[in-house]
Order: C-alpha cells, then structure tokens, then sequence
C-alpha cells in the first residue's frame, strides 16, 4: 500500500521570497501567469506548490483558490503529485465541497493503483455527508484488507448511514466495529441516540449501548448525555424525566433519593476476581516481561510470611508526586501519614532507590524501613504484578496507593464481566493524593461509598457524565450525573 508521504519541516515552513519576506497565499484564484510569476519570487521553487497548498488548508480557504493551483501544476508540469492532491482533499472535505471531493476520488483511484489511510479516511467521511453515501462503504471495505480501520472510519460510515435513513446499516456496521475490538467514539453514539429519537423501535439496541459503557467504565461526555436525556424523553408511552443531579458522599441521588451500587464486591465477586487476576496477570505468560520466575517466587513467600496488608503503596510512582520535595521525602511523609492511622503498609519499589543520591536520602529510605515492609525489585522490573498480588492476597479490606491506572492488566483479562468487576475493585481500593505540600500534612482523595458507573433499577437510570472534559484526571470520576426516572 502506498504510504502517505511525511512532510519534512522544510516543506512546512513558512514560504519565503529571496528577501526573506513570506508569501502569504493568495485570497482570490490566479491565473497561470500570475502563479508562475508568484512562484518565480520563491526562494525554494521545488516546494512552493506543496507550501502554497499547505497554507491554502491552514487558513481554510476558498476551494476555488486551491483549483486555480492545480490547473497551474497541470499546466507546468503535466502532473499532480499524490502528496499535493491529498492536501486539496482534506480542504475539499473539511469545506463540505462534495462535488470537488468527487472529482478528487475519479482523479486518484485512475492515477493510482491504492489509496493510503489518509485518503481512504478523508473519502469515507467525505462521501458519507453526500447521497454517494453507500461509496463510502466501498472505501472502508477496501480499507480493510491491508489493515484495521479506525473507530473515526466507523463512526463516519455511520454516520452516513444514519443521515440518510438506513439504520439497519448503522448498525451492522456498529456490530462490526465491536467485533473487530475496537472502542467506538462519542460521536458513533450520539449519532445512534439520535437515529433513534427519529426512529422508534431501536431501545434494546440503545440499552445494550449504555450496557457496553457500563462494561467498559466508559463515561458520556456532555453533548452525548444531552442527547441520551433526549432519546429517553422521546420514548412513547414510557414517561421518562431526566434532571441532571449530583450524588450525596453517602450514595444517595440527590434528584430522586434513590441509592447507587455500593462499591464494594461481594465476597464472590471478590473471590472470582482474585481467581482470575492471579491466573492471568499473576501467573500467565505475559508477567514475565516484567519481572523473573525467581523474584516472583521470592516476593511470594515474602508476602506469605507477613500479616495481611492494609495498604499497598506503589512507592515509585508516590514519590514521583510533588517536585517541590525529594522522592524519599514524599515517601517518607506518606508512609509517616498512613503509620499513624495504625495501618500495615507494604512499600513495593526498586533497587536504585536503595543507593543515596540527592533524591534518596539514605537516612529516609531507613525510616521508611522502620515504618513499613519494604520489597524492592529489579530496576527493570515493573511494580504492577507485585502490587496486585499483594493487594489482592491481603484481602477485600487491603487498598492500594498509586496514580496508575493500570490498563494493560485489564486488557488482558479474560471477559467483560472480570474486567467490570476490576475496574470496580480499583475504584473501590485505589487511594490518591489529593495534596501534600512539604512539611505539611498528607492529604488522600476520598474513596467513595458508592459506585460511579451507568445503572438501572428498571424503573430509574443513572448515568455519571464528563461535563467538561479535560478537568479530570484519568483516575478520578465524574461528579456530575443524569436522573432518569419514570413518572408513574
């Protein structure tokens, strides 16, 4: 397959007479004349047509300008290059010039034998916004026998679907996107919620989305809630009124006074959990990139001959926390902390924090020692098993310190059900800090007594949503949530 062609920061630069004076594109189409005239003043006449075109995207301007461009290349050079017909693309696309987008399709798929991800990309979702919808679908089909599509690809095939009607193709395509493993993006969502506001009898098919997102601990984000709040008022006969609300610490919904899941596993869900983690992230193959049979069989026994812990910390990673004090003095403070609240702490870190240096005060790394169990590994050794044993042999009470949000081991577990189960079990034990200031006292983030994840009572729904995206840090969770209730 041909490759899209990278641009070298020469060619992105901005384009430069001899006097060193940029030349801005031009703001009305030009004649041949005038682009050869305008070209013959570059000081790097081998990339002006790229350059020109280049600038023509940035500023997003008119298409007619970037026409005028490639007549002139087809009259001096008799070509165009696939590097430069890619640049008119993306501007005919992000423009919405359908007709331009068309014609662009006719001109590569005669002059060139494959078309790479970028131009298949850009063809998909430009045919999708058109009644050449169904092409688009060609484009994708085409896409998939060199390599594996992007959710974005999907959600645009989607889209075009769903714009004009054919929702049974939506979805096929929705099912395919899954299939293939891939994560679908807020906007395939919003694009299905709103298909079925227009379009009654699709509900069991939207429940099984707000299902997935459960699974997945996936959360909407602000347009999608609106048009989910939207689609459930739409519903005929069924009486649905949603309010956005907040959740009491104690996990009573503010709205409607209902209470939410309880974030702690039974002991069943507990026991399958562990079961599952020790066989797949413990004991299966992959575990030994990051660590060795005899440090694993040695941090074991030493477990084995301690007390069950109260918190595990991932030593690490707490003392990489503020820049404003030395790692072993942040470890220090935080295990100092977490001894006085008469915990068992377990340190989990590695060999160099063992040689002094400015950032491991010897006299620390002693205190620390008196304070807590320590175990350090090899430096190229990785903390995550280690962790998890330890938590999870200490019991359901035993949490855990730690900023990471530890996604490689729920990738490699087995189903849906053990990955949800995990992801509750890490927001039910996972402790961050909230604040520490040198000298001051540690503050942690409050583990919640309650479940922030979609669910359902049959006759209410709660969905925790992002409101603006970005505020959060990865392993925290939205404060803000959709009550849905039925009125009866």
């Amino acid at each position: 397959m041909k490759k899209r062609a990278g641009m070298d920061t020469e060619e992105l630069s901005p384009l430069r007479t001899r006097g060193s004076v940029k030349i801005p594109p031009p703001d009305h189409p030009l004649t041949i004349s005038e682009w050869a005239k305008l070209k013959e003043s570059s000081s790097k006449p081998d990339h002006f047509e790229m350059q020109m075109m280049t600038g023509l995207l940035a500023t997003n301007a008119d298409v007619n300008i970037a026409k005028s461009l490639l007549a002139y290349v087809v009259q001096d050079k008799g070509t165009l290059t696939y590097e430069l017909l890619l640049r008119y693309l993306t501007l005919c696309v992000s423009g919405g010039h359908h007709s331009e987008v068309f014609d662009t399709y006719d001109i590569m798929t005669t002059c060139f034998k494959t078309l790479d991800t970028g131009a298949s990309s850009l063809f998909i979702k430009g045919f999708s916004q058109t009644e050449r919808w169904r092409e688009a679908l060609v484009v994708l089909e085409g896409m998939k026998k060199a390599l594996l599509p992007s959710p974005r690809n999907y959600s645009d095939a989607i889209a075009g679907a769903a714009l004009h009607g054919e929702i049974e193709t939506s979805w096929m395509l929705y099912d395919e996107l899954l299939e293939l493993g891939l994560v679908p993006n807020q906007d395939t969502w919003q694009c299905l919620f709103q298909s079925g506001i227009s379009q009654q009898g699709q509900e069991d098919k939207l429940f099984s989305v707000l299902s997935y997102m459960r699974d997945n601990q996936i959360y909407p984000e602000e347009p999608l809630i609106k048009t989910i709040k939207a689609w459930f008022e739409s519903l005929p006969d069924q009486k649905w009124s949603g309010k956005f609300s907040y959740v009491a610490p104690s996990g009573e919904c503010k709205n409607c006074k209902a209470s939410l899941e309880s974030i702690q596993l039974t002991e069943e869900e507990y026991a399958e959990l562990k079961d599952k983690v020790m066989k797949k992230v413990i004991e299966g193959s992959d575990v030994f990139k990051k660590t060795t049979p005899e440090e694993l069989n040695s941090f074991k026994s030493f477990v084995k001959q301690r007390p069950p812990f109260d918190i595990v910390i991932d030593g690490l990673n707490v003392a990489n926390t503020t820049p404003k004090a030395t790692h072993s003095e942040t470890l220090l403070a935080v295990v100092s902390e977490l001894e006085q609240q008469g915990l068992n702490i377990l340190v989990l870190g590695r060999k160099h924090m063992l040689q002094p240096s400015r950032n491991w005060d010897r006299q620390n790394m002693n205190k620390i020692k008196q304070k807590a169990h320590c175990f350090f590994t090899e430096n190229i050794s990785e903390d995550d098993p280690f962790l998890l044993y330890a938590a999870l042999h200490s019991g359901v009470h035993c949490n855990f310190l730690s900023r990471d949000l530890m996604r490689d081991h729920k990738a490699c577990l087995p189903d849906s059900a053990t990955r949800r189960l995990f992801f509750k079990w890490q927001r039910g034990h996972q402790l961050v800090i909230s604040h520490y200031a040198p000298g001051k006292r540690v503050w942690f983030q409050r583990i919640s007594a309650y479940d922030t994840i979609i669910q359902t009572s049959g006759s209410s729904w709660h969905i925790p949503y992002d409101e603006n995206r970005g505020d959060r840090a990865t392993y925290e969770v939205p404060q803000k949530w959709l009550c849905l209730t039925q009125e009866h």
